[in-house]
């Protein structure tokens, strides 16, 4: 006959209790004191990591994730660690881990395929931070490049997160990556005007302006005749930071030479 189990009382359920105190509570009180210290001691490993590149000069495109790559790895290493001090049977948690792994892995897809394009930008340096790019049908400059995205903030101030994938993936324009840029400017010129004159002019006014490049020569020259009058193609190099401040520089000096030579363009 099978013998009949005691009913629980509250004096055996404070006798399991007190038991279990005395077989984990030790555990659990150093597995805590080893988690606060090790959380403590990875940051301050952290802090002089970045310490340690700044003055050996180490990429600013890599830095932030090496820095978040140590930091990830010494967390996991401190909480497996934690794990087996408390009592915690690793094989069991390792096919824990195998069971939502595979699920976890279809719903990170995308992470992890950031993850790799990260690892692919830092190795190949398609741009790196300070660069300025197109990209996503925006124009802007690299500030930070992530584990997962890169940070771009447009030339009107905007913070753009973009994930790496889709830079790795698709078509990226690097504007300094050359170090200079040709600034294109066409100008409707009525018939009436001598091309020697206008051309003249314009020489001048791009002498005036102290961020055009000598090498590679400009070109002045008439792209395209029409039944009125004629568009006058002008193409000079500049350097490729601060573009958009040269072009609006030279656009400006163009037309106050033109209108102090008198020359009447269309509409003026």
């Amino acid at each position: 006959m099978a013998k009949k189990e005691e009913p629980w009382t509250l004096e055996k359920l404070y006798e399991h209790a007190y038991n279990w105190l005395l077989d984990y509570g030790p555990r659990l009180l150093i597995g805590a004191v080893v988690l606060f210290v090790g959380f403590r001691l990875i940051n301050w490993i952290v802090n002089r990591s970045q310490q340690r590149m700044h003055q050996r000069d180490v990429d600013p495109s890599v830095k932030p994730f090496l820095l978040s790559l140590l930091g990830v790895a010494l967390r996991v290493l401190l909480i497996l660690g934690v794990m087996q001090i408390i009592g915690i049977q690793l094989t069991l948690f390792t096919a824990i881990v195998g069971a939502f792994g595979v699920a976890a892995g279809l719903a990170l897809s995308g992470t992890l395929q950031n993850f790799a394009s990260g690892i692919l930008i830092l190795l190949l340096k398609p741009f790196s931070v300070g660069d300025n790019i197109i990209t996503q049908g925006l124009e802007g400059t690299v500030t930070s490049i992530q584990i997962f995205y890169t940070m771009i903030t447009t030339f009107d101030n905007r913070m753009v997160i973009v994930p790496n994938s889709k830079l790795s993936n698709e078509v990226i324009i690097n504007i300094t990556r050359q170090g200079n840029r040709r600034l294109d400017i066409n100008m409707k010129v009525p018939n009436g005007v001598d091309i020697r004159q206008i051309k003249e002019v314009i020489n001048d006014a791009i002498d005036g302006c102290e961020n055009v490049l000598a090498k590679p020569e400009r070109r002045i020259g008439v792209g395209e005749l029409q039944s009125d009058g004629y568009l006058l193609s002008i193409n000079v190099w500049v350097n490729a930071h601060g573009f958009q401040d040269t072009r609006l520089t030279m656009q400006e000096s163009v037309l106050q030479h033109v209108k102090d030579a008198g020359i009447k363009l269309p509409g003026m």
